[in-house]
């Protein structure tokens, strides 16, 4: 009952957002209002590798969009995601806090009832409070039942999926091992090839709150997220009033999809195509911010975790960040663990004219320092009574400051350990590992889980694949412990005073977004996508 109330809240919410005004699809001509706030477009590419940018590690520049990016803007190599996997990292991203504090600690499921809890406020509410139009286009998941859904945590538009788009089948199933198959057509081919296979529903796109398409067609997804975006950018430009877009891209996330069939001439292979494919994208949102007011646009581009290693030659390249201590002992380093691999991600800042060009900082840095920094620009506040692991790094980006955390903390990610629980963190150049485990790896090993009291420590500056712990009986071992203890003791006593959240993972079939229950996998025919809209004339 609960659920069909939250779906007919839903369809009403829908009839209110037909209401938006349709703006000049030109970025030039005379402005309604005054803008003074900076606009934020904040790019989130998913199993992204730190190796996988040109400017940082790869000799096969691929990315020359990116790197020209990181040409003209600041390139972070020592930026890391707040969690693993991506429902956690996410979470962070738009609330400044570790799961712990906001009680995301693992992935939301296809059936998931809940999601970011609703006590938690997102940077979009924050920024739409302060005068922004808000959109998100891409990968939500955070929840898409009722009022979890992203129409109702401060985004004025959205166009994307719910989750990840391997959590449901299509007719267009691209690159994944093991393969999974389409869609099915009618009932008897619904028993599943594998667990790691979706076949009895279909990956809906929604526009707003409405499926427009299920299953999606993942082949041209990308061309609809560049355009949807593009034509956010150019109506919220024309409006008058700053805007922020979160664009959650599929890339580099399996299945990998082409938009085009590939050559056998000069076919890159499954991986690279793609990564070609979203530095395109990403080129066609900075080309649009470089026509619509280039000056007054900050683009933050990051990942949400590292490489999804068990996808073999369908995962990306961690760099120098191999985990070898792990790797050792078996299992991945990678997505899913608090090794380097897992969390260190590439990280781009470009606003032409107050980030200066050509910079590489080296300032330790994490997606939770986002929400902060977006606010302190926005001349916004932060919501009060709750504690935020972020922080405003506008000195570091504007070149005034090299200062980032002195300490992060990393938490548990699905390899090992209890979910969200903080068994690793960082103090300067030093990592300690109380707990350790790898994820599986290409060639299907598990790393077992390992409890180390005390935790061992590597030094960064000088096994930065980690690969040798410190001596525990050595000097430099013995001067470091007292400060990690203690960072991490503080840390877990803030947490106890902190005003924390519980995410409801609750599961019920009828959460499954369906725009047909009559058809097996839930099939409907595609309707038409109106261009982005937004709502000039609406209340902040």
């Amino acid at each position: 009952m609960e659920i069909l109330f939250l779906k007919m809240l839903l369809l009403l919410a829908g009839c209110l957002g037909g209401l938006f005004y349709h703006l000049s699809d030109l970025c030039v001509g005379e402005k309604r209002t005054v803008q003074n706030k900076p606009n934020f477009i904040v790019i989130l590419a998913d199993d992204v590798g730190w190796g996988d940018l040109g400017a940082n590690w790869a000799e096969t520049k691929d990315t020359p969009n990116l790197d020209q990016m990181a040409a003209e803007g600041m390139r972070f190599v020592d930026f890391h995601s707040a969690a693993s996997t991506c429902s956690p990292s996410r979470a962070s991203l738009l609330t400044g806090r570790l799961g712990i504090r906001n009680g995301v600690t693992h992935n939301f499921a296809v059936t998931s009832v809940g999601g970011l809890p609703l006590n938690e406020t997102t940077l979009a509410e924050v920024l739409k409070e302060a005068g922004y139009i808000t959109g998100v286009i891409g990968k939500w998941h955070l929840g898409h039942s009722g009022l979890y859904h992203p129409s109702f945590r401060g985004f004025d538009y959205y166009f994307g999926i719910p989750y990840s788009h391997d959590m449901g089948c299509t007719d267009t199933p691209g690159y994944n091992l093991p393969p999974c198959p389409a869609c099915p057509r009618h009932s008897a081919a619904t028993s599943s090839p594998g667990r790691d296979c979706y076949t009895k529903v279909a990956l809906p796109l929604f526009e707003n709150i409405t499926i427009i398409q299920q299953p999606v067609n993942l082949t041209g997804l990308a061309a609809e997220y560049a355009e949807k975006a593009t034509q956010f950018i150019q109506r919220a430009s024309e409006s008058g009033r700053p805007f922020f877009l979160y664009l959650a891209l599929a890339h580099m996330h399996v299945p990998l999809v082409l938009a085009q069939p590939p050559s056998s001439s000069s076919f890159p292979g499954p991986y690279r195509a793609s990564l070609r494919e979203m530095d395109a994208l990403v080129g066609r949102i900075k080309d649009k911010v470089d026509g619509c007011g280039k000056e007054n646009t900050f683009l933050w581009f990051t990942g949400d975790n590292g490489p999804w290693a068990q996808k073999c030659e369908l995962a990306g390249n961690v760099g120098p960040f191999s985990g070898a201590w792990q790797r050792q002992r078996g299992g991945s380093a990678a997505k899913q663990t608090t090794w380097e691999g897992g969390h260190r991600v590439p990280a781009l800042a470009y606003w032409p004219g107050r980030i200066p060009a050509n910079v590489s900082s080296v300032a330790l840095l994490s997606t939770t320092d986002i929400f902060p920094t977006l606010v302190s620009l926005a001349k916004a506040s932060l919501p009060p009574n709750r504690r935020f692991d972020g922080s405003d790094v506008s000195e570091i980006l504007f070149g005034q400051s090299h200062q980032g955390h002195k300490t992060l903390f990393h938490p548990n990610s699905g390899a090992a350990g209890k979910d969200g629980e903080i068994k690793a963190l960082r103090l300067a150049q030093y990592k300690a590992f109380y707990t350790t485990g790898g994820a599986k790896a290409c060639d299907g090993s598990i790393g077992l889980e390992e409890h180390h009291q005390p935790p061992l420590i590597f030094n960064l500056d000088h096994d930065i694949q980690e690969q040798v712990p410190l001596d525990m009986k050595a000097g430099e071992y013995q001067a470091v412990l007292p400060a990690i203890t203690r960072a991490l003791t503080d840390f877990l006593q803030d947490i106890a005073s902190d005003n924390v959240s519980t995410a409801d993972y609750a599961h019920d079939p009828a959460a499954t977004p369906c725009c047909n229950p009559q058809h097996i996998v839930c099939r409907c025919q595609a309707c038409c996508s109106s261009p982005a809209m937004v709502d000039s004339n609406r209340e902040p």
